[in-house]
């Protein structure tokens, strides 16, 4: 096998998929955050807040399931703290975020090391399984690389539909939108501006909160320190690729995910010289190639780190 012939393989595919999961999480609920004109640079804590949630109730003896719903539910009351950061009190949003994205980060662990002082190894839980879809599975190839999944992955994708449909279909999305292009024009037909852009970084931060809780309910079985990895940070740029579109996010994280899949395989090939750090880099740096090129005609929302007080004008 080659590194071409590794694009035609069914383990590819499905790798890619997983990989792409916690990733679409991440990346709608900031493209939901910047979409009502707030920068939310806390989701690298807030995943690994909600990875570390969903994994811990599920091993104090909860279901998964309800897993994802507290991991939501702790995402979203980071997303709340930053918004009176950001929002309220109209501070600096990359300030407060990278202050969520501490305070989360160094809260898990203490948090991990509280409830576990004695765990010299990560413990385990059950994870979610993949799901064999009837009929669907059993299509050669297309089956098991699509349709062998696990519960999140296909959460994820229909994730990408419900926030396409709220945000271009439905009032509160023109209302988010409304607030994060022109947030005076908002306040004029009546909008409450700072509680639709708390909404909408609240309900960003629970997704990025779910995307953390993928990599130890789905992926892996335990949680780690530094798991997330970066991928807070690579969801940031794959909001700029994706044009602030949620359909367009979902092509970026898998091209991220295909890269980083295809990198590890070759990583394998026998008769390999190249050093693998090569490798390891490749898929951030064809990223920002994407995200420079894409970036260059991107439509970005006007009022995007714009602090608004109510009856100022400019």
């Amino acid at each position: 096998m080659d590194i071409i012939e590794i694009l035609f393989t069914v383990g590819f595919w499905a790798a890619t998929l997983r990989i792409a999961t916690p990733l679409i999480f991440g990346t709608l609920g900031e493209l939901i955050c910047e979409r009502a004109g707030v920068l939310n640079l806390g989701i690298e804590g807030i995943m690994t807040m909600g990875a570390m949630a969903g994994w811990m109730w599920v091993y104090q003896g909860g279901d998964l399931y309800s897993g994802l719903v507290f991991a939501a539910f702790i995402g979203a009351l980071f997303g709340l703290l930053h918004s009176g950061f950001a929002v309220y009190l109209g501070l600096s949003q990359h300030v407060a975020g990278i202050g969520i994205t501490l305070l989360a980060s160094s809260l898990s662990y203490f948090v991990f090391r509280m409830l576990l002082p004695n765990a010299t190894t990560p413990p385990k839980i059950t994870p979610f399984r993949n799901l064999d879809i009837p009929l669907l599975s059993d299509i050669p190839f297309l089956g098991p690389a699509l349709f062998q999944q696990t519960f999140m992955t296909y959460l994820a994708f229909a994730a990408i539909i419900f926030v396409w449909y709220v945000l271009h279909r439905t009032p509160l999305g023109l209302a988010v939108r409304m607030v994060g292009e022109n947030p005076m024009a908002a306040e004029a037909q009546g909008i409450n501006v700072l509680a639709v852009r708390t909404g909408a970084v609240m309900a960003g931060s629970a997704l990025m909160s779910v995307g953390g809780s993928f990599l130890t309910m789905s992926a892996f079985d335990a949680f780690y320190f530094g798991m997330i990895n970066g991928r807070g940070w690579i969801c940031v740029a794959l909001v700029i690729f994706a044009s602030w579109k949620p359909g367009k996010a979902l092509l970026g994280a898998l091209l991220f995910a295909g890269i980083d899949a295809w990198q590890v395989r070759v990583q394998q090939l026998p008769g390999v010289t190249i050093p693998y750090q090569f490798f390891l880099m490749a898929p951030y740096v064809l990223s920002i190639l994407a995200m420079i090129m894409v970036s260059r005609k991107a439509l970005y929302p006007k009022a995007l780190l714009v602090p608004f007080r109510r009856g100022e004008r400019s």
